[in-house]
């Protein structure tokens, strides 16, 4: 598994990249958003997911893990493939979409390409589980409990960053330095990004 590319941007189109790491010369396809923020002629640090099939190899592109994260997840969905997968992240940042998985907002996950109401409504049953399931080990896992109360809209921001990987003990420290009063949830999540080390 190759965990991310570090070279020289060479070639920058629409739908891939193509980084050159010591004379070759790697395509990574990458969202539009991503890619639209590269400078062709720089050097570059792509983190990567290989999709290895039958007729294909194939790399998928991210500018941090908060991306390839939400990429992970949405694959494991049923109907929902790589190609997909990087469409949706072109339309909507790894944290608008955790808060929509957490809090069942299914009339934003059906605005983003090639999602219906009933792709929507499988991606939140089935991200929201596997959340619950992450949750649950953390619960009964004594050493990792905290004693902090979270307000509704600090517990919605902290279920969207265990969504994108980060432990819960982690969360809840950094969400207990921010004063959440007059944030919303949206906020708290890009101030805890920020504690967290994006």
């Amino acid at each position: 598994m190759i965990a991310y590319i570090k070279g020289k941007l060479e070639v920058k189109t629409k739908d891939y990249i193509v980084v050159d790491v010591m004379g070759i010369g790697y395509k990574i396809f990458m969202s539009d958003t991503s890619i639209s923020g590269l400078e062709k002629g720089k050097e570059v640090k792509i983190y990567t997911y290989m999709k290895v099939s039958e007729n294909d190899m194939s790399l998928y592109g991210f500018l941090n893990n908060e991306d390839l994260v939400t990429f992970e997840l949405l694959i494991t969905v049923g109907g929902i493939g790589a190609k997909s997968a990087i469409s949706i992240l072109s339309n909507i940042t790894p944290s608008k979409f955790a808060l929509a998985v957490i809090s069942s907002d299914i009339n934003t996950l059906k605005k983003l390409p090639g999602i219906g109401p009933k792709t929507a409504q499988r991606i939140i049953l089935e991200l929201k589980d596997k959340m619950k399931t992450d949750n649950a080990i953390v619960e009964e896992d004594s050493e990792v409990k905290t004693a902090i109360k979270l307000d509704n809209k600090a517990n919605d921001a902290a279920e969207a960053l265990c969504v994108l990987g980060y432990a819960r003990k982690d969360v809840e420290t950094v969400l207990e330095k921010i004063d959440t009063q007059n944030l919303t949830v949206e906020d708290i999540i890009k101030q805890g990004l920020k504690h967290l080390g994006r």
